[in-house]
């Protein structure tokens, strides 16, 4: 180790910087909510917990346009068609 480091051509910043069209920056989120994504990343086999807040968050915006009665209503609807698959696969056929 040597007793003194030359940093006058160091540089501030990023050691990896972001890629383009995206951002680095400092966010606090709730423990639970860390502890969540990064457990259904795990689930998943692997990935990265920060695209998948990433895309929930997008998901969030591209249906904020929608009203708690129309997001109501979709979700309603999936979850019909998923339970009357499971039980009666005809039925999804009509």
């Amino acid at each position: 180790m040597k007793k003194e480091y030359d940093f006058s051509k160091g540089k501030r910043g990023a050691v990896d910087p972001a890629p383009a069209g995206k951002k680095r920056i400092t966010i606090r989120l709730d423990n639970e909510i860390i502890d969540w994504f990064r457990n259904q990343a795990e689930t998943r086999g692997g990935g990265n917990y920060q695209t998948m807040i990433n895309s929930a968050l997008n998901e969030c915006i591209k249906n904020r346009g929608e009203s708690l009665e129309e997001t109501l209503g979709r979700v309603v609807r999936e979850e019909f068609r998923k339970f009357t698959f499971q039980f009666n696969p005809q039925m999804h056929l009509k």
